[in-house]
């Protein structure tokens, strides 16, 4: 791992837990970076700390939300994607990143978001979150849209990806 990728890990990790989140989880070894998955209690907080305090009931539509921390890598761009099972709300933390969507397989217009930025994501709408000239932090929800069968990092359908996944 580069050490500017280690350090931007580290500062992130430092400011999650300065803020008072449990990080549940975490990622560093994506090779378009990585990501931290916040304690599922803490997604009111999460969503006051980095989403103007939305209220986290009323997004709820399978009855579980899971907040993280994407880290995208300059010029790194994750999968051209969508999911069965969730939708999600993205807002941009720090940086400027690109991002693609589209309800059809064919790729749209790139659009560069800055910090507070906020975008929401359909169930299965494609999308790709792209790193630009620096790293790049998305707080992401994701709302889990079926109650029986919650998504997980499974629930990806790759349409394209630079990384052959």
């Amino acid at each position: 791992m580069s050490t500017e990728k280690k350090e931007i890990f580290d500062r992130v990790e430092k400011m999650l837990q300065t803020q008072g989140f449990n990080i549940a989880a975490q990622d560093q070894t994506r090779p378009w970076g990585g990501f931290f998955v916040i304690d599922e209690t803490q997604a009111q907080d999460f969503a006051n700390q980095y989403f103007d305090g939305i209220d986290v009931e009323g997004l709820r539509i399978g009855g579980k939300l899971s907040p993280k921390i994407l880290i995208v890598a300059p010029e790194a761009r994750l999968s051209w994607q969508y999911h069965h099972r969730r939708a999600e709300i993205w807002q941009v933390v720090e940086g400027t990143v690109g991002i693609k969507r589209s309800i059809t397989d064919e790729e749209g217009e790139l659009k560069e978001y800055q910090p507070k930025d906020q975008v929401k994501l359909q169930q299965g709408e494609r999308h790709r979150l792209i790193g630009l000239e620096g790293w790049g932090i998305v707080a992401e929800i994701w709302q889990h849209t079926d109650a029986s069968n919650p998504s997980d990092e499974d629930d990806i359908v790759r349409v394209q990806d630079d990384f052959g996944r």
